[in-house]
Formats: structure tokens, sequence, C-alpha cells
């Protein structure tokens, strides 16, 4: 049985891109837009891997991100995240969060920076879904 892996993004290229690399390589993908509609589908599809934008309209990936990470039911999926944005910026605006809202929201499976290179990814992938 292939595994489910949601793919969120706002960039249509990256998306597809991103599915089809997954789909070649024996995955079942499936994606959405924006944050919002990200975190409904991970509810109502239960991937066993997310992959995700940081910077997104409508619904960031940050948002998402918590969202995932305080639910009970979804907090055990590995995420992987694929940003333009650095690392270090998303690592520091994760700490500010967590200092605010007096909550620690555990760091992402992966973290790469766009655009990725599909080897670096699938790597990531394998290792999230041992």
């Amino acid at each position: 049985m292939a595994k489910k892996i949601l793919v969120v993004d706002d960039e249509l290229d990256m998306r597809i891109f991103i599915s089809t690399l997954l789909e070649t390589n024996g995955y079942k993908p499936f994606s959405a837009v924006n944050g919002k509609e990200g975190l409904a589908l991970a509810r109502k599809g239960r991937p066993s891997l997310v992959i995700m934008d940081v910077m997104m309209p409508r619904e960031s990936g940050i948002t998402m991100y918590r969202g995932l990470k305080t639910d009970p039911d979804l907090r055990d999926i590995p995420v992987i995240m694929v940003s333009a944005l650095s690392k270090k910026t998303f690592f520091h605006s994760q700490k500010v969060l967590d200092d605010y809202k007096g909550e620690k929201i555990p760091e992402p499976a992966a973290y790469i920076e766009k655009p990725p290179e599909a080897e670096e990814l699938l790597n990531a992938v394998r290792i999230c879904l041992k």
C-alpha cells in the first residue's frame, strides 16, 4: 500500500514538482494550496507525512504547522518544511512563538530550503517514513 503524503504549497509549480517526484517513487501524494486547506485535508486524509511551505497566503505554514503539532490526532505525523525562508529565520520565529504562547512545539522532521534538490527531498521522505 503506497503511503499517502500531503503536499501543501501555494505555488503550482512546486506542488507539481513535489507530487510528481513522490508519485514516480511509489508514494500517493495529495495537495492543498494553503495552510487552512492543508489542515482540513490532514484531518480528513490522515497522511503518513506532510511536506509543506512556510510562506503562503490565507494561512501560513507556521500556523498550519502549529495546528498539526498541537492536535492530538495529528501531532505524530512527521513534517518536512520546504521553504524559501532560511532555516535560521524559521527556527527563530518558532522560538519567539513558543515563548509568546507558552508552548513548546517540536521541530519539523526536516527543513529544506527552496528550490529543493530531488534527491535531498526523497532522502528526507525515506527517513521520515522509516
